[in-house]
């Protein structure tokens, strides 16, 4: 580039200020790019959930005595006028087991994100009714859960490599 090319230099100190904000803002948005970011949202809000998912089960099908237990004696849903039992634990805690182990899987393939995502908002929507004192990690749960109904699993996904073969 001749100096003739070269763009001239902001002449005050806030648009040199200006100038040096914008540049940094593109180095952020290069490192946060939107493939990237979507990725980074679904590996997040799966891993609570499998954790949680992995603990309930002794083998394929196979509840524990904890998970039931846990969902007959203990779990209480905090409702005005309660706290509940919850309605058929044993059923309850099945589902609930299955649901964080398969729900987690799609997201992190990214297939049926969306509604892997509303999966997981609506079971931590109960856990929020279950544990309300954690709302604080609850709430990003369903902030993450939100991000990701809105904005979709992103590039690196099984949906988005379907999306691409029925848009042919």
């Amino acid at each position: 580039m001749t100096p003739m090319e070269q763009p001239a230099e902001p002449a005050t100190p806030a648009a040199r200020l200006a100038a040096l904000v914008e540049r940094a803002a593109g180095l952020v948005q290069a490192l946060a790019r939107p493939a990237l970011v979507q990725l980074a949202l679904r590996l997040a809000l799966a891993v609570p959930f499998s954790k949680s998912g992995m603990l309930k089960w002794d083998g394929f099908l196979q509840l524990n005595e904890i998970a039931v237990t846990l969902f007959t004696d203990e779990f209480m849903l905090h409702l005005p006028g309660g706290p509940y039992p919850f309605p058929a634990p044993a059923l309850v805690a099945f589902l609930a087991g299955a649901a964080e182990i398969v729900l987690p899987v799609l997201l992190v393939l990214g297939l049926g994100t969306r509604f892997a995502a509303l999966g997981l908002l609506a079971m931590t929507a109960v856990v929020q009714l279950t544990v309300p004192d954690g709302w604080p990690i609850h709430l990003t749960w369903a902030a993450m859960a939100l991000a990701i109904m809105a904005h979709g699993p992103g590039r690196v996904s099984l949906d988005h490599r379907v999306g691409r073969l029925y848009r042919r």
